[in-house]
């Protein structure tokens, strides 16, 4: 028998994306990288961006940062790594029905949340504390993949899925809307709204896991359109998603400009239940107990490594230097990668006596 060959798979891959897909799906052999670069004989552009980004130590660091629960002992809290493959698992689901391309899905999914700092929002909001003004993790989440992987050379990901990352967040008042702009691509806006479902979803399993809320109190109106269980909510949401944009499956005529969205019915539902998790949940005193003394702890990191930046890794003084940044950017950068675990290290080593055995 003879050895096979790696001639010509990728070039099938992509062929089949051109009869599979549908018209208005992105595909892999027309996207665009800032530095040209060989292609792979068996991977599609897509599926290597999405590799590049599952071997990465930022997204091995997500298994111990927060998602809303600061460093919980519970083992089935959700951390920022499993609401990564929640929120990409839910989008996948949907590029499927819509014959949309799930690689592309794929990597922008993996890498929406790269740059989220330790302790979850309460951590990106003493971030922006400590230096004067706004962090946004999108914002971080692309400086990585562009800037701090691979020695400052970053991942050379393609457009679509850098665009995807930094588009993926949107304002309080609507899961619809956002600060940024919308991503060219529906796998891109298909992340932006899977993020939403994901997050509302398993947040409230986490809280009634955390004794802050019990079925009873979710809004009634909400619970009667979506569902009482996390499952059946997830589905109802999944489904309207897929139901009302088959238009982008190549099933009929798209709006103008392209854009997907829930039904009205649904959204209102899920912006309710949305509202209700802030006012009850992530702004609730019970789950902000530490905020401040996350914000005390990076703040004093900040501090400190503002004054002594020989301290902070090698790697990203040598980017810092090299693109003649501010030594507070390299701080950020530093802290902003850190885990939760790994930021209290730090502060223990820096502020808290150590205790001697007899």
């Amino acid at each position: 028998m003879s050895r096979p060959t790696h001639a010509g798979i990728r070039e099938r891959s992509e062929a089949e994306e051109h009869e599979r897909l549908s018209p208005l799906a992105a595909l892999s052999d027309t996207a665009v990288r800032d530095r040209p670069e060989e292609d792979s004989p068996v991977r599609t552009r897509f599926q290597r961006d999405r590799d590049r980004i599952l071997h990465s130590k930022p997204f091995r660091r997500l298994k111990h940062k927060t998602q809303v629960f600061i460093a919980p002992l519970g083992d089935h809290y959700r951390t920022r790594l499993t609401h990564t493959l929640e929120v990409t698992q839910i989008a996948r689901t949907v590029a499927r029905a819509l014959r949309l391309n799930e690689d592309l899905v794929e990597a922008i999914g993996l890498g929406h949340d790269l740059g989220h700092a330790p302790f979850g929002h309460a951590g990106e909001a003493a971030i922006s504390h400590a230096q004067g003004h706004s962090f946004r993790h999108n914002e971080q989440s692309r400086r990585v993949v562009e800037v701090l992987e691979k020695d400052g050379q970053g991942l050379n990901l393609t457009y679509a899925v850098r665009e995807g990352i930094y588009l993926h967040s949107k304002a309080r008042r609507d899961i619809m809307a956002t600060a940024w702009g919308v991503a060219s691509t529906l796998e891109g806006q298909i992340i932006k709204i899977a993020d939403s479902i994901a997050y509302i979803n398993h947040d409230i399993d986490d809280a009634m896991r955390a004794g802050l809320l019990q079925l009873s109190d979710l809004p009634a109106n909400a619970v009667d359109v979506l569902g009482t269980t996390h499952a059946t909510r997830i589905n109802t949401m999944v489904c309207d998603l897929i139901d009302f944009n088959w238009w982008a499956s190549g099933d009929g005529t798209p709006p103008d400009p392209p854009l997907l969205a829930m039904s009205p019915e649904i959204l209102a539902a899920t912006n309710d239940l949305r509202e209700f998790m802030y006012e009850h949940v992530y702004l609730d005193a019970r789950a902000k107990a530490d905020d401040q003394k996350v914000r005390q702890m990076i703040d004093l990191l900040y501090r400190h490594f503002r004054q002594h930046p020989e301290q902070i890794s090698a790697d990203l003084l040598q980017i810092n230097a090299a693109r003649g940044e501010p030594i507070e950017r390299a701080v950020v950068d530093y802290i902003a990668g850190m885990t939760d675990r790994y930021a209290i290290k730090v502060f223990n080593d820096l502020y808290v006596p150590r205790t001697w055995g007899a």
